[in-house]
């Protein structure tokens, strides 16, 4: 797939945003990541390496929010059953849906040889690996869920029905099927229903990141295989390719249901009718591309302070923003993540960063650049995707459309320019403009 830049239009004046350079890019069709060949290299190399852990983390999400459930004492959430890593991705495959990747639609081989060796490269039981931490970081996974279920109030129809009547009694009956057998904590129930019914709520944003995931690892993993064979001329085109896979997959559904004795309960029906789109992937996006929360020991959490919003909606904490420390966390940076990331380099990749790298131990913090960049690319389908779906084409000859488009954009650039918190000097938008910011 290829594409080709507008030219600059001549219908508007020079806008005077402070950051215009990027505004006009946009105009044209372009992302707010330059259009270099070593930045697409980064980019695509990072969504191969991201794609093979998402691949787990998908499968395991919706084991836990389908089958673990309300367990308790989930101690082994993170070791999803064969008939997980067995489970079709919908958009793989001779049987998918919508095929967007050319492979297998079972779990990919790169993430099974992992699984079965780590980085150690021996055969011990899975639970030495997992507590040696020698395994597929699902805490990042849970980190995103919870800041989309945390950060309110973000769009879509998802939520509002999170609390209303007819959620409460389809999440009552699945709650007593699963404890009908353990009177505690059917007692339990009874004196903290709301407490149940936040986890519920839990399970449900757990099934809904499951089912954003099932879809970006097919996207990634062809994104890849498009560039290993030439097919990507530069960042726009990687960032159309975004853009079309989120319109043809808009509609696909969200649901959330429960395995409990063999039969399955609808908590969100699909009968709903609630969309990938609206109840997924813009309150991704928001939540944790933008928001998350401050790590611990980069922010004070004293109220004194003045250091964290008052207000959800100026967070600032999420990837777009975060400096890149080796903290080992799940939440901003997430650390994890990028060692996760770190096992499925691409081999050019791997070279490009020896030498760059001041050591091989430097060698995750110029992922997780790579990686800022990738999802700088990621925001600038969305945001095309929302220009295209609410407003106009790039090349509209009305000069009213045009500068309609420019407002929806520099509405969207004004989130890097905010003083408040400041929130301008911790955004990167900046520094991913030069192939320096290593």
């Amino acid at each position: 797939m290829t594409s080709t830049l507008l030219e600059p239009t001549t219908k508007l004046p020079p806008s005077n945003h402070p950051l215009a350079e990027i505004i006009h890019r946009l105009e044209a069709g372009g992302s707010m990541l330059p259009d270099t060949p070593e930045n697409l290299m980064q980019i695509i190399g990072l969504y191969k390496a991201y794609a093979v852990p998402m691949d787990f983390y998908w499968r395991d999400l919706l084991y836990i929010a389908e089958q673990v459930f309300l367990d308790p004492l989930p101690a082994f959430k993170y070791f999803p059953t064969q008939e997980y890593l067995d489970l079709p991705n919908h958009y793989a495959g001779d049987n998918a849906d919508l095929k967007f990747w050319r492979g297998e639609a079972t779990a990919h081989p790169e993430l099974l040889e992992f699984m079965s060796r780590g980085e150690l490269k021996a055969k011990i039981p899975k639970l030495f690996h997992h507590l040696y931490h020698d395994r597929i970081n699902m805490e990042f996974a849970e980190e995103c869920m919870r800041a989309m279920l945390w950060h309110r109030g973000m769009g879509g129809e998802l939520e509002p029905y999170m609390d209303s009547e007819e959620y409460r009694q389809n999440a009552d009956r699945a709650i007593k099927a699963f404890f009908k057998n353990n009177p505690v904590m059917l007692g339990l129930y009874k004196l903290f229903p709301e407490m149940f019914m936040e986890q519920c709520r839990q399970s449900t944003m757990t099934s809904v990141l499951g089912l954003f995931w099932e879809i970006m690892a097919p996207v990634f993993f062809e994104m890849s295989d498009i560039y290993d064979e030439g097919g990507f001329k530069g960042v726009p085109d990687a960032m159309d390719f975004l853009v079309n896979g989120i319109f043809a997959i808009a509609g696909r559904p969200i649901y959330h249901r429960v395995n409990i004795g063999g039969e399955w309960l609808d908590i969100v029906p699909k009968s709903k009718g609630f969309t990938w789109l609206y109840e997924a992937a813009f309150p991704y996006v928001e939540a944790v591309f933008y928001r998350t929360s401050p790590f611990r020991g980069t922010k004070s959490y004293n109220a004194q302070a003045h250091e964290i919003p008052t207000d959800q909606q100026d967070f600032h904490f999420g990837i777009l923003y975060a400096d890149k420390f080796p903290v080992g966390s799940a939440g901003i940076p997430p650390t994890l993540l990028h060692q996760d990331m770190y096992h499925f380099l691409p081999q050019y990749l791997v070279d490009y960063y020896k030498q760059y790298c001041r050591g091989e131990d430097d060698m995750l913090i110029q992922l997780a650049v790579s990686f800022q960049r990738s999802m700088y690319n990621v925001t600038s389908a969305v945001i095309q995707a929302g220009r295209a779906a609410f407003l106009y084409p790039l090349d509209d000859p009305n000069p009213k459309h045009l500068l309609a488009n420019r407002h929806y954009f520099e509405g969207q650039l004004n989130r890097f320019c905010n003083p408040k918190y400041g929130m301008d000097q911790a955004a990167r938008i900046n520094a991913i403009q030069s192939q320096d910011y290593r």
